[in-house]
């Protein structure tokens, strides 16, 4: 059971509380002084504390209660506290709750109350503590992502994201054929880079090809290369992307635009290693690492008859799907951050608007947003304004920055492990202006 610390020196006060707790699963330790609460703080494990402001029939000022919030806050800076708190101590108890009390209840106090404010502190409290078992889970196993493989500069937070660079560093060892899905922009190629660095080949080449880039009659010749007067225009030999790449790894970007006669030679050098150049009848060899990567549905396209079966699932041992940048968005700041360069910050209205935006070109396009308002940007501080993104990504306010809606406030809430106050400095905005549109919302205060 949750367990609360009542520091009180009126008994009778500190047993009703108990019972009351008692009647609601809620475990309780007793403590009539403030030297004796601090001493089973060090004793006990305890979800949250409920003092009283007053320990001395001689002063009413509250004097005490302050002395041992802030004893309280100094050694157990995460632990919430509720004040209980006669009307003379109600300026006292309202200046800590600015310093970081939880909340003040007036005596005599209501029951319903009383519970429905510890029961939301211990949930609130035991997700801070599940939140920060996650991150520093995820902080120790990407330090040991990093150490021991090669990451290429890949920024990401989002453990989306973590997931699949961690797969794709296991899979680099493998030397079977790989497939990244997702939407153009999000950075399949940094992941076939991250695959190349990390495999047996990783002091080999890595080339790159695009399939959509070429006329579909020049990527055979591109791929395989070309002799003399193999087409027109082919006035001396020329080497293919296969043998550029004998060694190491080919990439093969949208794979999807590849031809169907291209696919059929392609997926007979993936079974042999064998190829020919166009206009030659020389058989060559090759060891080569292909890795492939398409923001097309392949599955429709073979069921179109526009790609052919045998090479999708020759291609498609390992998939890795790489999400589009607001799947992910907990790598949008970071990742803002690094495109920004040394130097420069962002304002919280300009935050608010990065973290609204769709971004339909994914990591793509914040990129080439964050580099015009580092080149645009007044000063070092980037605002909201010098970000040059449509008003639709987000409802404007009167101030002129954008109001965060619902799934905003939500994430925001869950970064901050439900602290309203950390929340709405992130998002630009007061804790009352973050209330009141978390009223208008409908989202339930933590």
């Amino acid at each position: 059971m949750p367990t609360v610390l009542i520091i009180d020196d009126n008994a009778a006060v500190a047993i009703a509380l108990e019972v009351l707790f008692s009647l609601h699963d809620i475990d309780a330790l007793r403590a009539a002084s403030p030297e004796a609460g601090l001493a089973l703080l060090e004793q006990h494990s305890v979800d949250l504390v409920l003092q009283d402001m007053n320990f001395s029939a001689d002063t009413t000022s509250g004097e005490e209660g302050t002395a041992l919030f802030r004893a309280i806050r100094e050694r157990h800076p995460e632990l919430p506290v509720i004040l209980l708190t006669a009307w003379t101590h109600l300026d006292a108890a309202v200046e800590l709750v600015k310093a970081g009390a939880a909340d003040y209840l007036a005596k005599p106090w209501d029951d319903n109350r009383l519970i429905a404010t510890v029961n939301n502190l211990i949930e609130l409290g035991q997700a801070k503590r599940a939140l920060q078992q996650r991150l520093q889970t995820e902080l120790r196993q990407r330090r040991e992502l990093e150490r021991g493989h090669d990451l290429r500069g890949m920024v990401w937070q989002d453990p989306a994201t973590e997931r699949v660079v961690h797969l794709a560093c296991q899979v680099a060892r493998a030397d079977v054929p790989v497939l990244i899905s997702g939407p153009n922009g999000t950075g399949k190629e940094r992941i076939a880079e991250i695959i190349q660095a990390n495999s047996s080949v990783r002091d080999g080449p890595f080339v790159v090809l695009n399939c959509g880039a070429l006329p579909a009659e020049l990527i055979e010749a591109e791929l395989f290369g070309a002799d003399a007067g193999a087409y027109t225009g082919a006035s001396k030999a020329r080497e293919g992307k296969f043998e550029a790449a004998d060694g190491g790894t080919l990439f093969l970007d949208e794979i999807g635009n590849l031809p169907l006669a291209g696919q059929m030679k392609l997926l007979r050098v993936l079974e042999t290693g064998r190829f020919e150049r166009l206009g030659s009848n020389r058989e060559r060899q090759v060891k080569v690492r292909v890795v492939s990567a398409t923001n097309a549905d392949l599955q429709a396209m073979i069921r179109a008859g526009s790609f052919r079966e045998d090479l999708f699932y020759r291609l498609n041992v390992i998939e890795l799907r790489l999400p589009p940048l607001a799947g992910r968005p907990a790598d949008i700041l970071p990742l803002a951050r690094h495109f920004l360069g040394a130097g420069k910050d962002l304002h919280p209205s300009a935050q608010q608007a990065l973290l609204t935006h769709p971004w339909p070109g994914n990591v793509r396009e914040l990129k080439n947003v964050m580099a015009r308002a580092g080149l645009l940007a007044a000063g070092d501080v980037i605002k909201a304004t010098d970000l040059g993104l449509p008003a639709a990504a987000g409802a404007v306010a009167d101030d002129g920055a954008r109001e965060p809606d619902r799934d905003t406030i939500g994430l925001a809430l869950s970064r901050a492990g439900g602290v309203v106050a950390q929340a709405a400095a992130e998002l630009g905005l007061s804790r009352q202006a973050l209330y009141r549109r978390m009223e208008r919302l409908g989202i339930a205060r933590p």
